[in-house]
């Protein structure tokens, strides 16, 4: 079998251009699944619709984005990374235009839910490892901080906007700006998106000449399903997988279930105008960009149980502060939390995604992290569900802060007991015949 041969050095490798067209599709799938938070308070005064009930919607929504991650990870060995990210952006196209023409709570569920939620999912957090896995030997924790980041980014991009576009030109408009965007997303990952670095003749980023690669081939072939379902039977037997879904549970339900989704309504209860909170939003995407790719470019030198611990314990904290911050003037008030709590969105994320290819391997630590990350977007239903019913019950927010503050300090000292060292059994479990590579 003839090997790759790699490019000249002085050639900028391709592998930059896939995470660049990977950067604009989770960008874009970060914009769309945010704009709920946008939406919340005109289709409050439009429809009538409470908390609980627009909540509910936005949990289906992000439940989806969690739970198709594996299958997700297992499809994108399947049909490839460039195919799943069209049919996710198809749907999302579909989604969005029915979106706009919402007259009931039901259709509410099943577009922005169920079908913006099966558009997401496909390009979810488990593109970022499976690319940066694939295509990266050198600079890969630096690589996932900058795709994780896109989340951040997405927000920082669409937010502001959306929201204008919801205040001047109705809710209705903003499913209609999705849907062209999702468009012209769509054009340049069908022309210049490519699987593996195999597929030109290349070796990944930073492997040695002469070697196919870092270990064995991904996984191809095979039923997407069973693949998923197989991985976490094997992961599920450890307990570094639980403590890895545990803690980014509590990081989905205090990142984007929460903040991402009722910070502008929680900024409405004092008064702060919805485009000026989502621009408090926006803030925090682009301190996020720097943090999460700071993180990445830690895991890469750090050990990545003691960088979790230090993320979630100023979580925690920065959470128990913002009460007292909606009732401060000037820059020590709602913008230093915006500061704050930014730098620490989601720079879990490379962290996480090292600790789990280091435990599961690179076949199956991409599939393994789509359950994980799983476990983040069932989280972020959870509380986005649970601070509606708060809200509307209690009408305050604060017990959701307090709640939120303390399950992050629980997971602060959970990570300090995941394992460092990469577990055998898995490494035996992945040459199975019934995983054979083809």
């Amino acid at each position: 079998m003839l090997l790759p041969q790699p490019r000249p050095r002085t050639r900028l490798h391709y592998a930059w251009a896939i995470a660049g067209l990977t950067f604009l599709v989770l960008i874009f799938a970060a914009g769309v699944r945010s704009a709920p938070g946008v939406l919340m308070l005109p289709l409050e005064a439009d429809m009538g619709w409470t908390a609980a009930t627009i909540s509910l919607a936005v949990a289906i929504n992000i439940a989806l984005f969690g739970v198709l991650g594996p299958f997700a990870a297992a499809l994108m060995q399947t049909i490839g990374v460039r195919r799943t990210m069209l049919i996710g952006l198809g749907i999302i196209t579909v989604a969005t235009v029915a979106a706009s023409r919402i007259a009931s709570p039901l259709e509410l569920m099943l577009t922005w839910g169920v079908g913006v939620g099966l558009g997401v999912g496909l390009m979810g957090m488990v593109v970022a490892a499976t690319v940066a896995t694939r295509w990266f030997v050198e600079k890969r924790g630096t690589v996932v901080g900058l795709l994780t980041a896109a989340n951040a980014t997405g927000q920082l991009v669409f937010l502001p906007a959306l929201a204008v576009i919801a205040v001047h030109a109705g809710w209705r408009s903003v499913g209609y700006v999705l849907a062209g965007a999702a468009i012209v997303v769509a054009v340049p990952i069908a022309l210049f998106m490519r699987d593996r670095p195999e597929d030109i003749g290349l070796l990944p980023y930073g492997a040695a000449p002469g070697s196919a690669s870092e270990e064995a081939p991904l996984l191809r072939g095979g039923n997407p399903v069973s693949t998923a379902f197989g991985a976490l039977a094997r992961a599920a037997r450890q307990r570094d997988f639980w403590l890895l879904f545990g803690t980014f549970f509590i990081c989905g339900a205090s990142t984007n279930g929460f903040i991402g989704t009722h910070f502008i309504p929680a900024c409405g209860d004092h008064g702060i105008p919805e485009v000026r909170a989502a621009g408090y939003l926006a803030a925090m995407g682009l301190f996020d960009l720097i943090g999460t790719t700071l993180s990445g470019w830690l895991s890469d030198r750090w050990n990545s149980r003691y960088l979790l611990f230090a993320y979630y314990g100023l979580r925690g904290l920065s959470l128990l502060f913002v009460p007292f911050a909606f009732n401060l003037n000037g820059l020590f008030g709602m913008p230093l939390f915006a500061l704050f709590y930014g730098l620490d969105w989601v720079a879990t994320v490379p962290p996480t995604v090292k600790l789990t290819i280091q435990a599961f391997g690179k076949e199956e630590g991409p599939i393994v992290y789509g359950w994980i990350a799983a476990g983040h977007q069932l989280g972020a239903a959870s509380i986005a569900l649970a601070a509606g019913v708060v809200r509307t019950v209690t009408l305050s927010y604060n017990d959701a802060f307090v709640a939120s503050a303390l399950l992050c300090l629980v997971a602060a000292f959970a990570v300090l007991g995941i394992s460092a060292k990469r577990s055998p059994r898995m490494a035996d479990a992945r040459v199975k015949p019934s995983f054979g590579r083809v």
